[in-house]
């Protein structure tokens, strides 16, 4: 570990520093670039990446898209619903989880989450339920899996598909199931930062034979390649991958399994180094489950650590450790987008065709949300750290807390 004065570079996964890129990557992209079949309506990778994904999560269709929300978008296309359809999502979410069910005419339903683990619960599902429900999104946020057996159990009793956003959560698991395989359809991001990238992608997955149909029609533009008689079938997009996408993708797979488990191994070092620090609590992964820690959030006490999570980022940004108190600062309707009903025009569509009570987009009605921002603080993680890395970042977090809770401040904030 460096010195206590020297500065430590850490590995991102914003570059080579941090994801796991080389000559096989390069000998795909060399292999697409010299065949000239740049598409994947024609090229072989697109097709490999999707049988060979759908068999590692062990589940029956697997399609590649443009990106994690193009996943989300052909997850609600695929269901279908009708403009003003409901459909119940969480409060701590990317906006590109979020706009797919807009540009859909659907409503976004927000869910309370577990303060901790920034979760959905199957409860505060449960609570929002209504005759207009159409879907239910359990996104599995930090790679941490939702309460999928109670989740699906809602989605049984009601007869709601259950949809898994698995962006942040390639290889989490409950139980012997992977996250993606165990609703009704699963979406996975192939952005920079998650667990394996093209830059941009997308991947959605089923076992159900009329939702997989759907799903590669609206990619395809609805188009029905190989069909007798193919035509346009219905309103859609033309979500493809590029074949030079899947090339990446391909290589990236076959060092998935490896990137997962070394990102827990350096997370489960982690814990056990940050474990004592009192106003800390980690995210301990719910028993048969698999944490995959797309990135490594801390629950801060601001009762026993003065300033909270935003205190602690401050003393980190001085040793080069880079993190996000609060995560996304403020929940996402909270955005002007939801605060303004900004959509189509001036039409505020679909919020018009809304049920008054839903659009309940105020902090205050969302305590455990406002709770759960204020208290985490999301550090930095990828497959590269080494055990100097951990001990870095538990030694600075460590000092942090002690400098502040030392402090004046600290000291009279605690008496």
């Amino acid at each position: 570990m460096a010195s206590e004065n020297e500065l430590m570079s850490l590995p991102s996964d914003q570059d080579s520093s941090g994801r796991q890129f080389g000559d096989e990557e390069l000998e795909n992209l060399r292999e697409v670039i010299t065949s000239g079949t740049l598409t994947t309506t024609k090229g072989r990778f697109g097709k490999e990446f999707e049988k060979d994904f759908a068999k590692l999560i062990e589940v029956k269709y697997a399609f590649l898209c443009s990106s994690g929300s193009a996943a989300i978008h052909t997850a609600i296309a695929a269901i279908n619903p009708n403009p003003g359809d409901e459909i119940i999502t969480t409060s701590i979410t990317d906006m590109g989880a979020l706009t797919p069910i807009l540009y859909s005419g659907a409503v976004p339903v927000f869910a309370e989450v577990d303060p901790k683990t920034l979760n959905v619960t199957a409860p505060a599902i449960e609570k929002l339920v209504s005759e207009r429900t159409r879907a239910i999104i359990a996104t599995h946020l930090f790679g941490r899996p939702c309460p999928m057996k109670e989740i699906l159990e809602i989605g049984r009793k009601y007869n709601i598909p259950v949809i898994e956003d698995s962006a942040q959560a390639f290889l989490a698991r409950v139980g012997d199931q992977y996250t993606g395989a165990i609703g009704d359809i699963g979406c996975f991001s192939l952005q920079q930062g998650k667990h394996i990238t093209t830059g941009e992608g997308g991947i959605v997955t089923t076992n159900d034979d009329q939702i997989a149909r759907r799903m590669y029609l609206f990619i395809n533009k609805a188009w029905g390649y190989g069909d007798p008689n193919p035509d346009h079938y219905f309103l859609a997009l033309n979500y493809r991958i590029s074949e030079l996408q899947a090339a990446v993708a391909v290589a990236q797979l076959k060092k998935l399994k490896k990137s997962v488990d070394a990102r827990i191994a350096a997370a489960e070092m982690f814990t056990e180094m940050i474990a004592d620090i009192d106003g800390i609590e980690t995210p301990e992964p719910d028993p048969g489950s698999v944490h995959v820690y797309w990135k490594y959030p801390i629950t801060v006490n601001e009762d026993i650590i003065p300033g909270g999570s935003p205190a602690i980022a401050e003393r980190l940004k001085e040793k080069n450790i880079a993190s996000a108190p609060r995560y996304i600062v403020k929940p996402a309707f909270m955005c002007q987008i939801f605060q303004e009903q900004n959509t189509l025009g001036k039409s505020h569509f679909p919020f018009n065709l809304a049920r008054r009570e839903v659009l309940n987009y105020k902090a205050e009605n969302f305590p455990q949300t406002t709770k759960a921002l204020r208290d985490v603080l999301v550090l930095p993680w990828n497959e590269r750290y080494t055990e100097n890395h951990v001990r870095y970042i538990a030694h600075h977090l460590r000092k942090a807390v002690e400098d502040i809770c030392k402090s004046p401040a600290g000291y009279y904030a605690r008496i």
